[in-house]
């Protein structure tokens, strides 16, 4: 006889992340925040006196752990070359989860791209291109949302992390386009905006001005815009990014595509720095990450903020709603 009891829902995965870092200091603190997930790591890397169970339905403050054995103990703000391995075997083994349905999508505590590297040859510029990988080479963008600021702001810079002098020459009309095409299917499948509205940023100041202080915008990017929106998408520019953030004008569109890095995270960091949330769009499962780093200077001491942590869960928990709802 079928059982009349709600089955159980399916959670998210909070990875451990670098456990010299802040991350494993994250997890009960976002539990006793009340938010519900399952922390995938090695529950000797959490912080002494931490309740925890390998139980899903835990008790409230407690916090449900998937354990992952490291070979090394984890101490604050050092890294151990050891523990690279199993750093990425977390990950993979989240992925896993989240491709299977075991899990409704995956939050990523910070890794360290250095301690990686040097321990285990990490040949990664990042999580995100990592994540890619892992789906099997899934194009995909990364955009830094808001959680606390109305009206929000979403960011997707179209170029990351390249020195600002490589910037016109990789800025190129299929790397744009690109990210405008992720950028409008993440927001309708994850965001539960069927008819996005975007901003695309200028790459040089005043949009270039009719050509006076560069040509890119004028020579192709404004003809990108025209063709894509024949196409059906709803694109406002090539406009001056020095005017496009501002609570006016965020009210226009619902994600701004940038031209390069910082054009995209200044905005969003001086609007929402502690409310930050990652978000890797054009992947066939959920991942958020809190939009900081290791914090190793911090690790350890109590002075660990759990706000993005919080705010990544949540977000991530509205976009496995959104897809469900599609």
């Amino acid at each position: 006889m079928p059982s009349s009891s709600a089955p159980e829902p399916v959670p998210l995965i909070l990875t451990c992340g670098e456990p010299a870092g802040i991350g494993p200091e994250l997890a009960p603190l976002a539990r006793a925040a009340g938010e519900a997930f399952v922390w995938l790591g090695d529950p000797a890397h959490l912080p002494p006196g931490t309740r925890w169970t390998e139980d899903r339905a835990a008790e409230p403050g407690v916090l449900a752990v998937l354990p992952h054995r490291f070979p090394a103990a984890a101490w604050p703000g050092r890294p151990d070359p050891v523990n690279a391995a199993a750093v990425i075997e977390v990950i993979a083994r989240a992925v896993e989860l989240a491709q299977s349905g075991a899990a409704a999508g995956l939050v990523t505590a910070p890794i360290s791209k250095l301690a990686l590297k040097e321990g285990a040859g990490f040949a990664f510029p990042g999580h995100t291109e990592f994540l890619a990988h892992l789906a099997g080479g899934a194009e995909v963008a990364m955009m830094l949302a808001s959680s606390t600021v109305n009206p929000p702001l979403r960011v997707v810079p179209a170029t990351i992390h390249i020195p600002l002098s490589a910037v016109p020459e990789a800025l190129t009309p299929k790397v744009l386009e690109r990210a405008i095409r992720v950028t409008a299917a993440g927001l309708s499948r994850d965001f539960g905006l069927p008819h996005p509205r975007i901003a695309v940023a200028g790459l040089n100041p005043h949009a270039g001005e009719g050509g006076a202080m560069g040509g890119e915008e004028r020579d192709w990017i404004a003809p990108l815009l025209d063709r894509l929106r024949a196409e059906g998408f709803d694109l406002s520019g090539p406009l001056p990014a020095d005017t496009m953030f501002h609570a006016p004008a965020r009210a226009r569109y619902d994600a701004a595509v940038c031209a390069y890095h910082d054009q995209a995270l200044i905005p969003i960091k001086t609007l929402d720095f502690a409310g930050g949330v990652n978000v890797t769009l054009g992947l066939p499962f959920i991942r958020t990450s809190p939009d900081h780093g290791t914090a190793f200077d911090i690790a350890g001491t109590g002075r660990a903020d759990p706000s993005s942590t919080i705010a990544a869960l949540r977000m991530a928990r509205a976009m496995a709603a959104a897809r469900a709802a599609t």
